[in-house]
């Protein structure tokens, strides 16, 4: 699970020079490497799709701060390779924003208020995951509280739950009546039987066998 697209609000988009910054001293490469951050995506049209993606994101207007395309790791020629990359000035017009790239790219979009970002949150047709990064619990509780995603995180930044805790996607980033694993998918596995009973006191009860069944 990897959320995509960071809403700064008000001046804290000025971070995202700084996380530029960092993302260029962050590198891909292979698994035995020491110093590689993450590795090669799953295929050569994964990779040709992405950078496609990160064109399309310049092409529209973006602010392209870190480029990953045309990473190099040093004995893997072939690999499917793409590093991290950056946008800022995005909008939700743009194919960055609205599709998803399953790759190392990361959208900033900048806000004026809470109030904003969670408009422009609520009002994508996904609701998998979302995270607030704050130090105002009460910014953080009118967030959770109202933010139309199934998954929420606050100062984390992955909000995947636990095992026994199912996964609670909402909107388009869920399909069916009941969500995988965790108490909902005991229920998708169990068949519900409901009993109810009346059981009155009596002075002389019988030490054998009393019962009658009624079938309807």
């Amino acid at each position: 699970m990897a959320i995509s697209v960071i809403v700064f609000v008000g001046e804290t988009i000025k971070w995202a020079d700084d996380l530029a910054e960092r993302l260029r001293n962050v590198n891909p490469g292979a698994w035995d490497d020491p110093n590689a951050a993450f590795g090669p995506v799953i295929t050569p049209a994964s990779k040709q799709r992405i950078e496609s993606l990160i064109e399309s994101g310049i092409t529209q207007g973006a602010t392209c701060l870190v480029d990953g395309r045309g990473v190099v790791v040093d004995g893997y020629p072939d690999g499917n390779w793409v590093g991290p990359t950056l946008f800022k000035d995005v909008s939700t017009d743009m194919d960055i924003y609205q599709q998803e790239i399953f790759g190392p790219v990361v959208c900033c979009i900048n806000v004026d208020s809470l109030d904003a970002a969670l408009d422009l949150v609520n009002s994508s047709p996904y609701g998998n995951g979302t995270s607030i990064f704050t130090q105002s619990g009460i910014s953080a509780r009118r967030y959770q509280h109202e933010v139309e995603v199934g998954q929420v995180g606050i100062n984390l930044p992955i909000p995947v739950p636990l095992p026994f805790f199912s996964f609670t996607g909402w909107k388009g980033s869920f399909m069916g009546d009941l969500h995988a694993y965790g108490k909902q998918a005991v229920r998708f596995y169990t068949e519900t039987k409901t009993v109810t009973s009346n059981w009155k006191a009596t002075e002389n009860q019988s030490s054998g066998p009393n019962m009658s069944i009624s079938l309807k």
